[in-house]
């Protein structure tokens, strides 16, 4: 699993049957009666905990009802704990609270293992209310195991306020600047070292609507736009126009209608220039997801 945005879970939700187990452990652990070990907190406010049989259902099943819990199994001394785990216990460490970590010696707990179906590590599974919903089992680099957690809280309906990028600002500022090509490098260089992020995509996509209306007259582009409605590079610059005044729903009116008046490549090409504005607006924003609707009404 190398970019967590297009791989599959390992297993569905419901399909590892964690309540059999935790009752099962919650008994021996009640005949124990064992007091609380205070280092299964190893985290500052709880964020990294030891996991074994005993304490599963109160430390993993109760807790996932209201935040989440990532299991990280492990092999003590291993080459991939040594290397991966801290990097974990950092993510949770700066979460603040907003996700566990879960760490679980496969050692010591092999019911654990066994009911998880381990066969080799780092294995990580999320867990949120009671049941797994995603899970991992290679090492990821930081900036897949970033989105990971961000899938994860957000499946879980977690807000979580994170800090602004350095990289992201110091783009942003090129941008303000007028800076179009130390924008560009720098949004590439984000793209480059952590692919698909969405910020970054727009942020690149806005330096190249900027190039692309740099100097003109606005009004004169609307004027001829009016005039020729089928002439295509003055419909895409009208578009243009209308994203950077704020009227992009007009935008998008404009190109779906024009894809559909236009064939071959010309179509290609006002489709692709669609695309890039919806970019610019960004995947969450309301009226690109209804254009993109009326698009592929055009185009099928």
């Amino acid at each position: 699993m190398t970019d967590p945005r297009q791989s599959q879970s390992i297993f569905t939700r419901g399909a590892v049957d964690l309540g059999a187990l935790a009752r099962s452990n919650a008994a021996a652990a009640q005949r124990a009666a064992q007091p609380a070990d205070p280092s299964t907190s190893a985290g500052a406010g709880g964020d990294v905990i030891d996991v074994t049989e005993a304490n599963f259902q109160q430390d993993v099943i109760q807790r996932s009802l209201t935040v989440p819990v990532v299991l990280d199994f492990y092999v003590a001394m291993s080459a991939p704990h040594q290397q991966f785990s801290p990097l974990l216990e950092s993510l949770a460490a700066e979460g603040g609270g907003a996700w566990v970590l879960g760490r679980v010696d496969i050692e010591a707990n092999p019911r654990l293992a066994q009911m998880f179906r381990i066969q080799n590590i780092p294995f990580v599974v999320a867990i949120v209310g009671g049941q797994p919903v995603d899970a991992f089992n290679q090492a990821l680099p930081e900036p897949h195991l970033r989105q990971w957690v961000d899938a994860v809280l957000k499946a879980a309906g977690v807000e979580v306020e994170r800090p602004e990028d350095p990289r992201l600002l110091a783009a942003d500022d090129a941008m303000a600047d007028g800076d179009l090509d130390a924008a560009e490098t720098a949004y590439r260089k984000i793209l480059d070292e952590t692919p698909n992020d969405a910020v970054a995509e727009s942020g690149l996509a806005q330096v190249g609507l900027l190039r692309r209306t740099e100097g003109i007259d606005m009004a004169g582009a609307l004027a001829a736009a009016q005039a020729s409605p089928g002439d295509v590079p003055a419909q895409l610059l009208a578009a243009d126009v209308e994203v950077l005044t704020g009227e992009a729903d007009r935008a998008y009116a404009r190109l779906v209608d024009l894809v559909r008046r236009t064939a071959g490549d010309e179509r290609e090409t006002v489709r692709r220039h669609l695309v890039s504005l919806f970019t610019v607006a960004g995947p969450d924003d309301p009226a690109v997801a209804k254009a993109r609707r009326a698009l592929a009404s055009a185009l099928f």
